[in-house]
């Protein structure tokens, strides 16, 4: 979300043309903050090519590939739930 918040504060260095390495750049260094922050998954891959394109870059990439790069982070080691007493029987 931090990089969809610089990209619209600075909305002139990120618009499209002359000078969109910038957003090149700043989605570079996302890639790797986020592969730092959480780990890598499959899913930085689809959102690192998708900012590149000049209009699919408009949806949340990175905030949904986060969403899905963690959803299961924390469900390794936590036992299933437990089964109802009519079923143990």
């Amino acid at each position: 979300m931090a990089a969809d918040l610089v990209q619209l504060a600075f909305v002139p260095l990120f618009a499209e043309g002359f000078v969109s390495p910038f957003n090149a750049v700043l989605d570079g260094v996302v890639c790797v903050a986020l592969t730092l922050l959480v780990g890598w998954h499959i899913a930085f891959l689809p959102s690192f090519i998708i900012e590149q394109l000049p209009i699919a870059d408009l949806a949340p990439t990175w905030t949904i590939a986060i969403i899905i790069a963690t959803r299961t982070a924390g469900l390794e080691g936590v036992p299933p739930a437990a089964k109802p007493a009519e079923l143990q029987q």
